[in-house]
């Protein structure tokens, strides 16, 4: 990971995260505001950044979406009922909704977390992206890697929820606004690791591989003879009778 992408995701982290978290003790402790209010009030900030990062997208990515509807729905709902810990448990509403699917998208084969993973093992590479496309045509251990990645990923979200529900009706509302926060941070990590290890990783040795192929191949037909790489081009063939 470049020194960018480290900085872009420290500070959406730091965002959506630890700004959220951090207003809510202080709107409610030092400005005297209800745990209903302050968690509503700290619920803003992430709400717009979603909001803002779905509408500057010039093609639809399904999943910032989802998360968008979801927490205006449980925002809204939240409010009209005026019970924190309803509201504590719309955070849990929103990331079981994300990871059924998820879930659902790799029973359908058409995994949610392509759109994220893609980017990150291209890197904006013409050799790669062309590794990509062929890998995902031809190696069937390619689509499993890539099913597998999403697929930790919406286990790992509904196994959250599943923790913090309880966590919610466990645990006073004040100790469970940081302590939620650390079971998704945890879950997180777990995710990366075993997404990375199960999909991620293999993915990425077999764009290598692949590149290191085609390079090899180029290599061996602009060293050969003019008729040799003539004869052994893709292109042999194709235009004489």
């Amino acid at each position: 990971m470049t020194k960018p992408r480290k900085s872009r995701t420290f500070v959406s982290l730091l965002l959506d995260v630890g700004v959220p978290v951090g207003s809510y003790y202080v709107l409610k402790g030092v400005f005297g505001m209800s745990a209903v209010a302050a968690l509503g009030w700290s619920s803003v900030g992430p709400v717009l950044r979603t909001g803002w990062g779905v509408f500057r997208q010039r093609e639809v990515n399904v999943l910032p979406l989802l998360i968008l509807l979801a927490n205006l729905v449980g925002l809204l709902l939240s409010f009209g009922t005026g019970d924190a810990r309803l509201m504590l448990v719309k955070d849990s509403a929103v990331g079981s909704l994300v990871g059924f699917a998820m879930v659902g998208s790799v029973v359908l084969g058409r995994p949610m977390m392509t759109a994220t993973l893609k980017p990150w093992l291209v890197k904006g590479d013409e050799g790669r992206e062309a590794a990509w496309a062929r890998l995902r045509r031809e190696s069937p251990g390619f689509r499993r890697a890539e099913l597998r990645f999403t697929a930790v990923w919406g286990i790992a979200f509904v196994g959250e929820c599943a923790l913090r529900v309880v966590g919610v009706y466990t645990f006073p509302v004040d100790t469970m606004v940081w302590l939620g926060t650390v079971v998704m941070i945890v879950t997180m990590v777990f995710a990366f690791v075993v997404s990375g290890a199960l999909g991620a990783g293999p993915m990425a040795h077999m764009i290598e591989a692949a590149v290191a192929s085609a390079r090899a191949s180029e290599s061996d037909l602009a060293g050969a003879p003019t008729g040799e790489a003539e004869k052994n081009s893709p292109l042999a063939g194709s235009t004489h009778g």
